[in-house]
């Protein structure tokens, strides 16, 4: 899982987790990469049985409530998928900058690879009880909003906010608890 005091301490149950990308650099600004982001979620619950309770995702991070038999296996294969698949687009859309950023802030032990495309760690933390769940998912889906990009949580396109709202969102997200 990286180098972070965050751990996933019991996988069968929600965790709020972070993932953010090496230096912070902005890539979710373009449409294409964000879906490579939901399509991988969509994966997760489909064929992992992750249940995926809440996202959103800005332009150089993401904040997810997720849970599986296997949390740590499930976020290191979509951080490594993803990784790839985020390469292989900039790539294709000739966004050769961000790729040697990706490789001028790699960490010298990442010697196996180009790049590196998120930080290490995904700063786990324990969704204790039903309060503490509401209360990330509060925070998830008025991240946007305390940015000021947008004045209503369910106008951000990439959040589960509407489906808390109970509008069709992007992607499916587990609201029955």
């Amino acid at each position: 899982m990286g180098r972070s005091r965050y751990k996933i301490t019991e996988p069968g149950r929600p965790h709020f987790l972070t993932n953010t990308i090496l230096n912070w650099i902005p890539v979710f600004t373009r449409p294409d990469a964000v879906q490579i982001i939901l399509d991988s979620f969509c994966y997760l619950q489909e064929n992992r049985g992750v249940k995926l309770y809440g996202y959103v995702i800005l332009e150089n991070h993401l904040h997810w409530i997720a849970q599986s038999e296997d949390l740590n296996a499930d976020v290191a294969k979509f951080k490594s998928y993803t990784a790839n698949r985020l390469v292989n687009y900039l790539k294709e859309a000739g966004q050769y900058k961000i790729l040697e950023q990706f490789n001028f802030y790699m960490k010298a032990h990442k010697s196996d690879r180009d790049h590196q495309v998120w930080e290490e760690g995904s700063h786990a933390q324990l969704m204790q009880n039903e309060q503490m769940l509401r209360q990330k998912l509060d925070y998830i889906h008025h991240n946007p909003v305390k940015r000021g990009y947008v004045d209503k949580a369910e106008h951000w396109r990439y959040s589960s906010a509407r489906n808390y709202c109970g509008d069709k969102g992007l992607i499916d997200v587990y609201c029955r608890w």
